[in-house]
């Protein structure tokens, strides 16, 4: 491994490995950077050795990604896995863990594709044994053909809960209810949007095939649930919750048996790195998270560093795709590698598929918003499970004065734990936010600052 590259990406998911291999094969000494062991990311992890039963039941979308990930293999470009980005700063020096030792890099330009993570659903008893995220139930499934015995819930709302329950299905986990938290006021709001969703009809149709298999399987189904809550002593036992709107706009209390239980809300770019590297973070509120703005050639306000897939905002793996070649191209011209015309040229058609793609966006946006109820937890829940701290707590901090998350942190230790802010982060703005009346863009976010990733003195002095 050298010490400093032409184009260094750090994300080995569709937009990474996209752009990486484009890169490459326009002439730049590319490098991507990952912490898994293979390529593909968290939309295809795996998917170059995974089982053929495997691939059978995580569908074709799943396999989509095995010649993506052939073509970067067969690229050219450096690929350094097994690597923990813990530093990064404005200079775009990163600081890689590779194997106990820490490395440094440098490059002349940096393409950030770190994805997303799922917005956390803090709800009571989440911090339960047996409660998890869907995504960790679908990574299990992909990386090790793991999958839940006993009685098993999902709850939340979002198109990756259908797809994960369409894919336990096919290998055979039995379901005992799904737990949809959609408010019933979502659909209305989502229908203007819906003509313009229909250059990417594909979605759509397979979003149906999920409802209808899921129908076909007689799992019950919980419509608009309230007050979702995980119960249990040592583990969970149970999950209770409040139907939606039924005859009269009554509700009903059920509490159901469970093992595991799966949640799920969306997911939200991880704006870890592009903080890091100085990149300016807005506020979305279609989509109610932060994102790194970017323009169609994903450079960010950061003059050498662009961004690419949902780290920049949620666009799905396609999408993302589309954006790293995009990324690729424009690398490419900054580098003198290609002239402005061949950009433009070959990106004449990458743009046209990335707009189908994206036509999709607002109407998944505005039918699958995150659950007030999530957002803003009560009181005794806890929002920091590293190191305790409920909503309670953060709202206090609020009304000491607290005007901002850095400002809680220190009076509360919330986000001072091993994951650093990243599963509290967003519910702790939005606490300051409802709680001192101001709005999302002037409450603002964690600071990031390195370590991002746990590293020993040793593996910091053995460089």
């Amino acid at each position: 491994m050298k010490n400093h590259y032409q184009l260094l990406v750090i994300g080995a998911g569709p937009a990474g490995l996209a752009a990486a291999a484009d890169a490459s094969r326009l002439g730049l000494d590319v490098a991507l950077v990952d912490e898994q062991k293979a390529p593909g990311g968290q939309i295809y992890r795996n998917v170059g050795s995974a089982r053929e039963g495997v691939r059978t039941y995580l569908g074709k979308d799943y396999l989509r990604g095995k010649p993506l990930v052939e073509e970067f293999l067969q690229s050219g470009a450096i690929y350094i896995n097994n690597a923990s980005v813990w530093y990064l700063d404005e200079r775009l020096e990163t600081g890689l863990l590779i194997d106990g030792a820490s490395h440094f890099i440098t490059a002349d330009r940096l393409i950030l594709a770190t994805g997303a993570q799922e917005r956390p659903m803090p709800l009571p008893g989440w911090q339960l044994p047996g409660v998890m995220t869907a995504g960790a139930g679908q990574i299990l499934l992909k990386s090790a053909a793991m999958i839940p015995n006993g009685r098993v819930i999902l709850a939340g709302s979002g198109p990756l809960l259908l797809l994960i329950a369409w894919q336990y299905l096919r290998a055979g986990v039995k379901i005992d209810a799904i737990i949809d938290t959609t408010p019933w006021s979502s659909l209305p709001g989502a229908l203007p949007y819906l003509p313009r969703a229909l250059p990417a009809f594909d979605y759509l149709l397979k979003g149906l095939s999920f409802m209808l298999a899921i129908k076909k399987a007689g799992i019950p189904v919980y419509k608009a649930v309230v007050d979702l809550r995980a119960e249990g002593h040592e583990s969970l036992e149970s999950v209770s919750f409040t139907t939606g709107r039924g005859k009269g706009n009554e509700r009903t209390k059920i509490s159901i048996e469970a093992e595991t239980l799966l949640l799920h809300q969306g997911v939200i770019p991880n704006l870890r790195l592009p903080l890091a590297a100085g990149c300016e973070v807005e506020w979305d509120a279609q989509q109610q998270s932060w994102k790194t703005p970017k323009d169609i050639w994903g450079q960010s306000s950061v003059d050498r560093v662009l961004v690419a897939g949902d780290c920049a905002g949620i666009v799905g793996a396609r999408a993302g795709e589309l954006q790293g070649r995009l990324c690729a191209l424009q690398s490419a011209h900054q580098l003198q590698k290609i002239d402005l015309e061949q950009r433009d040229r070959v990106a004449t058609r990458i743009k046209h598929s990335l707009k189908k793609h994206l036509s999709i966006r607002p109407f998944l946006d505005t039918l699958y918003p995150p659950a007030r109820a999530y957002q803003l937890p009560e009181d005794e829940t806890l929002v920091c499970r590293c190191e305790e701290v409920n909503a309670g707590q953060i709202r206090q901090a609020a009304r000491m004065g607290c005007v901002g998350p850095n400002q809680v942190k220190a009076f509360t230790r919330c986000g001072m734990g091993p994951c650093q802010g990243c599963l509290c982060g967003s519910t702790v703005s939005a606490l300051v936010a409802d709680e001192t009346g101001a709005s999302m863009e002037q409450v603002g976010y964690f600071r990031v600052r390195p370590p991002f990733k746990p590293i020993t003195l040793g593996e910091l002095a053995n460089t």
